[in-house]
């Protein structure tokens, strides 16, 4: 039997675009008297992803209640602007404060925790573990963080560095016990291979051949990076004017991997760069903060053509019943996917 990897990319509030093109699945695959839930057998997110991911996979939450985090009145609470300190644009201190996120998380997925994805399905959301300076890829497959709450992992998962403050942590069954936890998004904003290599640990009869994958991702920067004037720039001018977090984040690397290992049609990635293209013209903006209410729209809006692009081929995967080849990111010249053959 084959097994279904659903893998959420890392982006901040453009994640509204992923929850608005799964609710779509979701609302079909009630038409016909299933959920998302049904064929899932492994969620992997980061940051956003990770929100995403965790609420689905451990909380009663529906996927339209999940799409409504991310609205206008919830984006404002989680990009709550810190006031504590003389912050300039994330350079100097956090530009936000983590406690609005934090208790958004907590009143929406309240006490659920990994034992709630059950012994059948499994989940893993990734974060990185600045003082070891390694990844920490908290899963369920690891009996004593089974008990963690699922708050507190997507908050420390979406804790993106010079937007919220670091996140510290109580982790059990680890060589220490407190780490300090900043944004997975810097060493694996698409978990796919993660979510992989964790399917192969927990079900070694399962084939490469039997390796199902969605990954959606949050849309990736169209606006170039000024080569000449870069040579001139320090730390300031990175964070402020060639956002080297979404650069350290760029996931397309992950997916031409996926489709080089699994089978013919057996990944779908959904995935656009934020630009206009024939059957999208109105594009929301590239930055992972931008809460603005038009913004959010935008960001819906392109869920709504990512659903409209990928929405039967993405069913058909779930499903198990899909025959077409292998899809990837959308070409901006077609407004079409990808085939990778």
């Amino acid at each position: 039997m084959s097994k279904l990897i659903l893998s959420l990319d890392g982006g901040g509030i453009r994640g509204a675009a992923t929850t608005q093109f799964l609710s779509h699945i979701e609302e079909e695959l009630k038409r016909q008297n299933s959920s998302i839930r049904d064929y899932v057998d492994f969620y992997a997110g980061t940051s956003t992803g990770s929100i995403i991911a965790l609420a689905l996979a451990t909380t009663d939450l529906t996927m339209s209640e999940i799409n409504k985090l991310y609205n206008y009145d919830n984006a404002q609470e989680i990009f709550d602007p810190n006031k504590g300190w003389l912050q300039i644009d994330g350079i100097n201190a956090p530009k936000y404060a983590a406690s609005g996120k934090t208790a958004l998380l907590k009143k929406r997925m309240g006490n659920a925790t990994w034992d709630d994805v059950g012994r059948e399905k499994h989940v893993l959301a990734v974060s990185y573990a600045i003082e070891k300076r390694a990844p920490m890829v908290i899963k369920s497959t690891i009996e004593a963080h089974r008990n963690l709450l699922a708050c507190e992992v997507a908050d420390a998962s979406s804790a993106a560095p010079t937007y919220f403050p670091t996140h510290e942590m109580d982790i059990p069954a680890q060589s220490e016990n407190d780490y300090y936890l900043i944004d997975g998004g810097v060493i694996a904003n698409n978990p796919t291979m993660c979510a992989v290599s964790e399917v192969r640990n927990i079900w070694p009869h399962i084939e490469m051949g039997q390796i199902r994958v969605l990954s959606v991702g949050t849309g990736f920067m169209a606006r170039k990076i000024n080569g000449p004037e870069s040579k001139k720039w320090g730390a300031a001018q990175w964070i402020t004017h060639g956002r080297i977090l979404d650069v350290l984040s760029d996931e397309r690397v992950v997916a031409y991997q996926a489709m080089a290992i699994l089978n013919r049609g057996a990944y779908i990635r959904v995935n656009a760069e934020l630009q206009t293209q024939p059957g999208f013209q109105t594009p929301p903006d590239d930055a992972m903060d931008d809460v603005s209410r038009i913004n959010i729209k935008k960001l819906k809006k392109l869920g709504d053509f990512w659903f409209e692009q990928y929405g039967e081929q993405a069913i058909a995967l779930i499903k198990g019943s899909y025959t077409g080849p292998s899809l990837d990111r959308i070409d901006p010249s077609t407004g079409k996917p990808k085939i990778h053959s």
